[in-house]
């Protein structure tokens, strides 16, 4: 008998002892973390995030502008990609204009502007979908309005999140946000900036995206 044979063998004869039990995924991940508050997850998160060297600031939904100018006139910075379909974007757009902050959308397609993009745009602002306090990890849904390179290429990004909108575990973001009923063409899980150890086995941070990370938390909770 080959090892195909004996493997297919092995695998009929444990059919006989009926079907297979699922595993129950859900009860071993409400033993795994205990229930926490809003505000105890948003801590959490913060400092997980943190950790790997992102950026966190406190708003509401009033202020969240004037930090966000706080932190483009402390970096230098005069130039913003945001998107002009949505209210944030929007927002930015009118609110900064008076600040000496150019808002740049993106409103067409990344052929017809690609040098502008990678070479004179040093900073973006998206929002994330959601985040996950375990490993302080943001999850970004890119669509029509904020596509993928707005995360990828600027070398600073910015997020605003609702601090509702953290969830304790990977799990519970799935299950909650309902991912099983539908899922974007890409879901980015963003825990700081880029870096990568390839070179001399150094960490080394912006080798393949943002060099930096900032989250305007935004909420009661935070």
């Amino acid at each position: 008998m080959s090892a195909r044979e004996r493997i297919l063998a092995k695998l009929r004869a444990s059919e006989k002892f009926g079907e297979r039990v699922e595993p129950d995924v859900a009860s071993w991940f409400a033993g795994h973390r205990r229930v926490e508050s809003g505000a105890e997850k948003a801590a959490r998160f913060r400092h997980c995030i943190e950790l790997a060297h992102a950026e966190v600031y406190n708003v509401n939904r009033g202020s969240w502008l004037q930090k966000l100018w706080e932190v483009l006139a402390a970096k230098e910075i005069t130039r913003l990609l945001v998107s002009p379909g949505t209210e944030h974007g929007q927002r930015a757009m009118s609110g900064l204009a008076d600040n000496d902050i150019e808002c740049r959308g993106y409103d067409q397609a990344i052929e017809q502007w690609k040098d502008e993009m990678f070479h004179q745009t040093p900073a973006s602002l998206t929002t994330a979908r959601a985040a996950i306090a375990e490993t302080g990890t943001l999850v970004l849904w890119p669509d029509a309005d904020e596509p993928r390179l707005m995360s990828l290429v600027p070398p600073v990004h910015i997020v605003l999140l609702d601090a509702s909108k953290i969830y304790n575990t990977f799990y519970e973001a799935m299950q909650q946000e309902g991912w099983k009923d539908s899922l974007p063409t890409n879901a980015l899980l963003i825990s700081g900036p880029s870096k990568t150890a390839d070179i001399q086995v150094t960490l080394a941070y912006g080798a393949h995206g943002p060099k930096e990370l900032i989250v305007l938390l935004l909420g009661e909770e935070a």
